[in-house]
Protein backbone atom coordinates (compact mmCIF):
# COMPACT_ATOMS: atom_id res chain seq x y z
CA UNK A 1 0.00 0.00 0.00
CA UNK A 2 1.27 3.68 -0.77
CA UNK A 3 0.48 6.40 1.49
CA UNK A 4 0.52 9.79 -0.12
CA UNK A 5 0.76 12.87 2.22
CA UNK A 6 1.48 16.53 3.43
CA UNK A 7 1.08 17.24 -1.01
CA UNK A 8 -2.00 18.87 -3.01
CA UNK A 9 -0.33 17.55 -6.04
CA UNK A 10 -1.02 13.94 -5.80
CA UNK A 11 -1.46 11.49 -8.87
CA UNK A 12 -2.20 8.29 -9.74
CA UNK A 13 -2.11 6.46 -13.14
CA UNK A 14 -3.92 3.50 -13.19
CA UNK A 15 -7.54 3.51 -12.79
CA UNK A 16 -9.04 3.63 -10.10
CA UNK A 17 -12.19 2.98 -7.50
CA UNK A 18 -12.59 5.56 -4.74
CA UNK A 19 -13.88 6.28 -1.48
CA UNK A 20 -13.60 9.16 0.18
CA UNK A 21 -14.41 10.30 3.79
CA UNK A 22 -12.51 11.02 7.20
CA UNK A 23 -12.70 7.44 7.98
CA UNK A 24 -12.09 7.33 11.87
CA UNK A 25 -12.22 4.24 13.53
CA UNK A 26 -12.97 2.35 10.45
CA UNK A 27 -16.00 1.21 11.70
CA UNK A 28 -19.23 -1.51 10.18
CA UNK A 29 -20.20 1.60 8.03
CA UNK A 30 -17.02 1.98 6.66
CA UNK A 31 -16.62 -1.64 6.10
CA UNK A 32 -19.33 -1.37 3.59
CA UNK A 33 -17.30 0.89 1.49
CA UNK A 34 -14.07 -1.18 1.45
CA UNK A 35 -16.26 -4.31 0.59
CA UNK A 36 -17.84 -2.63 -2.36
CA UNK A 37 -13.86 -1.24 -3.16
CA UNK A 38 -12.77 -4.99 -3.00
CA UNK A 39 -15.95 -6.08 -5.00
CA UNK A 40 -15.17 -3.79 -8.25
CA UNK A 41 -11.07 -5.29 -8.05
CA UNK A 42 -12.45 -9.02 -8.28
CA UNK A 43 -14.51 -7.86 -11.34
CA UNK A 44 -11.49 -5.46 -13.09
CA UNK A 45 -8.35 -6.73 -11.73
CA UNK A 46 -6.60 -3.72 -13.41
CA UNK A 47 -8.02 -0.95 -11.26
CA UNK A 48 -6.66 0.37 -7.82
CA UNK A 49 -8.39 0.67 -4.79
CA UNK A 50 -8.03 4.72 -3.44
CA UNK A 51 -9.37 6.07 0.11
CA UNK A 52 -8.97 9.70 -0.20
CA UNK A 53 -9.25 11.55 3.26
CA UNK A 54 -7.42 14.44 5.40
CA UNK A 55 -4.66 15.02 7.35
CA UNK A 56 -6.49 16.51 10.19
CA UNK A 57 -10.33 16.36 11.06
CA UNK A 58 -11.82 19.26 8.86
CA UNK A 59 -13.70 20.51 12.46
CA UNK A 60 -10.17 21.59 13.62
CA UNK A 61 -9.63 24.01 10.80
CA UNK A 62 -13.39 24.76 10.48
CA UNK A 63 -14.40 25.33 14.09
CA UNK A 64 -10.49 25.84 15.60
CA UNK A 65 -11.14 23.01 18.72
CA UNK A 66 -8.77 20.10 18.82
CA UNK A 67 -10.51 17.07 18.06
CA UNK A 68 -9.57 13.62 19.45
CA UNK A 69 -9.88 10.57 17.31
CA UNK A 70 -10.68 7.08 17.23
CA UNK A 71 -7.70 6.12 15.47
CA UNK A 72 -4.25 8.14 14.90
CA UNK A 73 -2.80 8.06 11.81
CA UNK A 74 -0.22 5.43 11.83
CA UNK A 75 -2.91 3.06 13.73
CA UNK A 76 -5.44 4.12 10.77
CA UNK A 77 -2.81 3.04 7.88
CA UNK A 78 -2.48 -0.39 9.69
CA UNK A 79 -5.76 -1.00 8.93
CA UNK A 80 -5.74 -0.07 5.69
CA UNK A 81 -3.15 -2.20 4.93
CA UNK A 82 -5.17 -5.42 5.95
CA UNK A 83 -8.38 -3.91 4.03
CA UNK A 84 -6.76 -4.38 0.45
CA UNK A 85 -6.15 -0.67 -0.11
CA UNK A 86 -4.10 -0.19 -2.81
CA UNK A 87 -2.94 4.00 -2.22
CA UNK A 88 -4.18 6.24 0.71
CA UNK A 89 -4.49 9.98 -0.12
CA UNK A 90 -3.76 12.16 2.90
CA UNK A 91 -4.88 15.52 1.73
CA UNK A 92 -3.50 18.70 4.17
CA UNK A 93 -6.82 20.36 5.30
CA UNK A 94 -5.64 24.14 3.88
CA UNK A 95 -7.84 26.74 3.15
CA UNK A 96 -7.35 26.29 -0.27
CA UNK A 97 -9.18 23.11 -0.12
CA UNK A 98 -11.94 24.13 2.12
CA UNK A 99 -12.64 26.96 0.51
CA UNK A 100 -13.19 25.02 -3.00
CA UNK A 101 -16.24 24.94 -4.98
CA UNK A 102 -17.43 21.33 -4.87
CA UNK A 103 -17.72 20.70 -8.65
CA UNK A 104 -13.64 21.73 -8.99
CA UNK A 105 -13.25 19.44 -6.31
CA UNK A 106 -14.75 16.78 -8.40
CA UNK A 107 -12.72 17.78 -11.14
CA UNK A 108 -9.09 17.69 -9.92
CA UNK A 109 -9.96 14.72 -7.70
CA UNK A 110 -11.38 12.37 -10.81
CA UNK A 111 -8.55 14.08 -13.15
CA UNK A 112 -6.03 13.57 -10.44
CA UNK A 113 -6.73 9.90 -9.58
CA UNK A 114 -8.10 8.40 -12.83
CA UNK A 115 -11.77 7.52 -11.11
CA UNK A 116 -13.78 4.69 -12.63
CA UNK A 117 -15.98 4.41 -9.68
CA UNK A 118 -16.99 6.23 -6.62
CA UNK A 119 -18.53 4.95 -3.50
CA UNK A 120 -19.69 7.06 -0.57
CA UNK A 121 -22.27 7.22 1.96
CA UNK A 122 -25.47 9.38 1.99
CA UNK A 123 -24.02 11.88 4.85
CA UNK A 124 -20.89 12.52 2.51
CA UNK A 125 -20.28 16.17 1.95
CA UNK A 126 -17.80 18.00 0.68
CA UNK A 127 -16.39 21.49 -1.04
CA UNK A 128 -16.77 24.98 -0.15
CA UNK A 129 -19.52 25.27 2.93
CA UNK A 130 -20.48 21.65 2.44
CA UNK A 131 -22.13 22.02 -0.48
CA UNK A 132 -21.70 18.78 -2.51
CA UNK A 133 -23.14 15.92 -1.43
CA UNK A 134 -23.28 12.76 -3.03
CA UNK A 135 -26.54 13.81 -5.19
CA UNK A 136 -23.87 16.44 -7.04
CA UNK A 137 -21.14 13.84 -7.63
CA UNK A 138 -24.30 11.72 -9.18
CA UNK A 139 -25.42 14.89 -11.76
CA UNK A 140 -21.46 15.23 -12.69
CA UNK A 141 -20.82 11.63 -13.53
CA UNK A 142 -21.59 11.39 -16.81
CA UNK A 143 -19.59 14.48 -17.41
CA UNK A 144 -16.72 13.23 -15.53
CA UNK A 145 -16.55 9.87 -16.88
CA UNK A 146 -17.29 7.68 -13.41
CA UNK A 147 -19.90 5.89 -11.94
CA UNK A 148 -20.89 6.51 -8.22
CA UNK A 149 -22.63 4.13 -5.78
CA UNK A 150 -24.29 5.50 -2.61
CA UNK A 151 -24.79 3.00 0.35
CA UNK A 152 -27.40 3.68 3.07
CA UNK A 153 -25.88 3.98 7.02
CA UNK A 154 -26.15 0.99 8.67
CA UNK A 155 -27.73 1.19 12.16
CA UNK A 156 -27.87 -0.36 15.64
CA UNK A 157 -30.77 0.08 17.24
CA UNK A 158 -32.14 2.75 15.18
CA UNK A 159 -29.22 4.80 15.50
CA UNK A 160 -26.86 5.43 12.49
CA UNK A 161 -23.19 3.79 13.46
CA UNK A 162 -20.98 6.71 12.90
CA UNK A 163 -17.82 7.72 14.26
CA UNK A 164 -19.39 9.95 16.64
CA UNK A 165 -21.41 7.21 17.81
CA UNK A 166 -18.50 4.98 18.73
CA UNK A 167 -16.77 7.88 20.00
CA UNK A 168 -19.43 8.48 22.61
CA UNK A 169 -19.62 4.84 23.49
CA UNK A 170 -16.24 4.48 23.99
CA UNK A 171 -15.62 7.66 26.20
CA UNK A 172 -18.35 6.37 28.80
CA UNK A 173 -16.51 3.29 29.24
CA UNK A 174 -18.59 0.95 27.28
CA UNK A 175 -16.30 -0.38 25.47
CA UNK A 176 -18.30 -4.08 24.55
CA UNK A 177 -20.64 -1.84 22.47
CA UNK A 178 -18.41 0.50 20.76
CA UNK A 179 -16.62 -2.99 19.68
CA UNK A 180 -19.70 -4.19 18.37
CA UNK A 181 -20.03 -0.75 16.43
CA UNK A 182 -16.30 -1.06 15.28
CA UNK A 183 -16.59 -4.78 14.55
CA UNK A 184 -13.40 -4.99 16.07
CA UNK A 185 -11.73 -4.68 19.37
CA UNK A 186 -10.81 -0.79 20.45
CA UNK A 187 -7.07 -1.20 20.62
CA UNK A 188 -4.06 1.68 21.25
CA UNK A 189 -0.59 0.89 19.53
CA UNK A 190 2.35 2.36 21.12
CA UNK A 191 5.63 1.37 22.04
CA UNK A 192 6.30 0.62 25.46
CA UNK A 193 8.16 2.96 27.83
CA UNK A 194 9.69 2.54 30.76
CA UNK A 195 7.65 4.27 34.09
CA UNK A 196 8.48 4.70 37.07
CA UNK A 197 8.75 0.85 37.88
CA UNK A 198 6.21 1.00 40.84
CA UNK A 199 4.47 -1.97 39.68
CA UNK A 200 7.02 -4.28 40.00
CA UNK A 201 9.00 -3.16 42.65
CA UNK A 202 6.55 -1.84 45.06
CA UNK A 203 3.54 -3.56 44.59
CA UNK A 204 5.12 -6.95 43.21
CA UNK A 205 2.73 -6.65 40.06
CA UNK A 206 4.76 -5.84 36.46
CA UNK A 207 3.38 -3.64 34.14
CA UNK A 208 3.98 -2.00 30.68
CA UNK A 209 3.00 1.43 29.88
CA UNK A 210 2.27 3.31 26.69
CA UNK A 211 1.73 7.23 26.35
CA UNK A 212 -0.42 7.40 23.86
CA UNK A 213 -0.93 10.66 21.22
CA UNK A 214 -2.73 13.46 22.59
CA UNK A 215 -5.19 13.44 19.95
CA UNK A 216 -5.84 10.02 20.80
CA UNK A 217 -9.29 9.60 22.12
CA UNK A 218 -9.13 7.08 25.24
CA UNK A 219 -11.84 5.35 27.02
CA UNK A 220 -12.97 6.72 30.18
CA UNK A 221 -10.52 6.59 32.83
CA UNK A 222 -10.70 3.11 34.82
CA UNK A 223 -10.12 -0.59 34.76
CA UNK A 224 -10.53 -2.65 31.87
CA UNK A 225 -9.79 -6.20 31.16
CA UNK A 226 -7.67 -6.15 27.61
CA UNK A 227 -5.35 -8.78 25.51
CA UNK A 228 -2.10 -7.53 24.68
CA UNK A 229 -0.78 -8.29 20.62
CA UNK A 230 2.62 -8.65 20.14
CA UNK A 231 4.87 -10.17 17.09
CA UNK A 232 1.39 -11.81 16.07
CA UNK A 233 0.27 -13.42 19.64
CA UNK A 234 -2.14 -12.19 22.13
CA UNK A 235 -1.41 -12.12 25.84
CA UNK A 236 -4.37 -11.59 28.43
CA UNK A 237 -4.38 -9.14 31.12
CA UNK A 238 -6.25 -6.28 32.85
CA UNK A 239 -5.74 -2.34 31.94
CA UNK A 240 -5.73 0.86 33.54
CA UNK A 241 -6.84 4.03 32.00
CA UNK A 242 -5.57 7.38 34.11
CA UNK A 243 -3.43 9.59 35.86
CA UNK A 244 -2.57 6.89 38.87
CA UNK A 245 -4.24 9.11 41.41
CA UNK A 246 -3.05 6.74 44.40
CA UNK A 247 0.78 7.34 43.13
CA UNK A 248 2.41 10.52 44.39
CA UNK A 249 3.45 13.39 41.70
CA UNK A 250 2.31 14.22 38.93
CA UNK A 251 1.17 11.10 36.31
CA UNK A 252 -0.07 12.08 32.54
CA UNK A 253 -2.60 10.39 31.57
CA UNK A 254 -1.61 7.13 30.58
CA UNK A 255 -2.11 3.26 29.46
CA UNK A 256 -0.64 0.71 31.73
CA UNK A 257 -1.30 -3.09 31.43
CA UNK A 258 -0.57 -6.12 33.87
CA UNK A 259 -0.25 -9.28 31.53
CA UNK A 260 -0.69 -12.61 33.12
CA UNK A 261 1.67 -15.15 33.40
CA UNK A 262 4.40 -13.07 31.43
CA UNK A 263 8.16 -12.75 32.30
CA UNK A 264 9.71 -11.23 28.85
CA UNK A 265 10.98 -8.15 28.70
CA UNK A 266 9.19 -5.79 26.16
CA UNK A 267 10.78 -1.89 26.61
CA UNK A 268 11.00 -0.32 23.09
CA UNK A 269 8.83 -2.76 21.60
CA UNK A 270 5.79 -1.74 19.54
CA UNK A 271 2.94 -3.45 20.85
CA UNK A 272 -1.11 -3.03 20.81
CA UNK A 273 -3.62 -3.05 23.62
CA UNK A 274 -6.97 -4.39 23.01
CA UNK A 275 -9.97 -2.70 25.28
CA UNK A 276 -12.48 -5.97 25.96
CA UNK A 277 -14.52 -4.74 29.43
CA UNK A 278 -14.73 -2.50 31.68
CA UNK A 279 -14.39 -3.58 35.21
CA UNK A 280 -14.62 0.00 37.32
CA UNK A 281 -13.24 3.49 37.32
CA UNK A 282 -10.44 4.57 38.49
CA UNK A 283 -10.29 6.09 42.13
CA UNK A 284 -7.70 6.85 44.46
CA UNK A 285 -6.79 4.52 47.41
CA UNK A 286 -5.73 5.44 50.93
CA UNK A 287 -2.42 3.56 50.65
CA UNK A 288 -0.24 1.38 48.48
CA UNK A 289 -1.34 -1.74 50.19
CA UNK A 290 -5.24 -0.95 49.45
CA UNK A 291 -3.99 -0.57 46.00
CA UNK A 292 -2.43 -3.79 45.73
CA UNK A 293 -5.14 -5.28 47.01
CA UNK A 294 -7.95 -4.13 44.55
CA UNK A 295 -5.40 -4.67 41.77
CA UNK A 296 -5.59 -8.48 42.73
CA UNK A 297 -9.07 -8.24 42.60
CA UNK A 298 -8.65 -6.38 39.36
CA UNK A 299 -6.18 -9.41 38.32
CA UNK A 300 -8.75 -12.25 39.15
CA UNK A 301 -11.64 -10.71 37.49
CA UNK A 302 -9.79 -10.36 34.31
CA UNK A 303 -8.34 -14.26 34.66
CA UNK A 304 -12.13 -15.37 35.67
CA UNK A 305 -13.44 -13.31 32.06
CA UNK A 306 -10.86 -15.20 29.75
CA UNK A 307 -11.33 -18.50 31.83
CA UNK A 308 -14.96 -18.14 30.51
CA UNK A 309 -14.14 -18.38 26.81
CA UNK A 310 -15.28 -14.83 26.36
CA UNK A 311 -11.49 -12.95 25.62
CA UNK A 312 -8.47 -14.71 23.42
CA UNK A 313 -5.67 -16.37 25.50
CA UNK A 314 -1.30 -16.40 24.49
CA UNK A 315 -1.58 -18.49 20.65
Amino acid sequence: MKYIRQSLTFFIEEPTVLSLGKFDGLHRGHELLLEYMAKKKQEQTKLKAVVFTFDIPPQEQIENVRFQVLTTKAEKERLFENKGVDYVIECPFTKEIMCMEPEEFIRRIVTNLHVKYMVVGTDFRFGYQRRGDYRMLMEYAAQYGYEVEVLDKIQENGRDISSTFVREEIASGNIEKANELLGYEFFVDGKVLHGRKMGKAVLGIPTINLQPSLDKLLPENGVYVTKTEWKGNCYPGITNVGCKPTIQGENPVGVETHLFDFTEDLYGEEVRVCFLKHVRKEQKFSSLEELKAQMTQDIQYGRVYFNTGKGVQKN
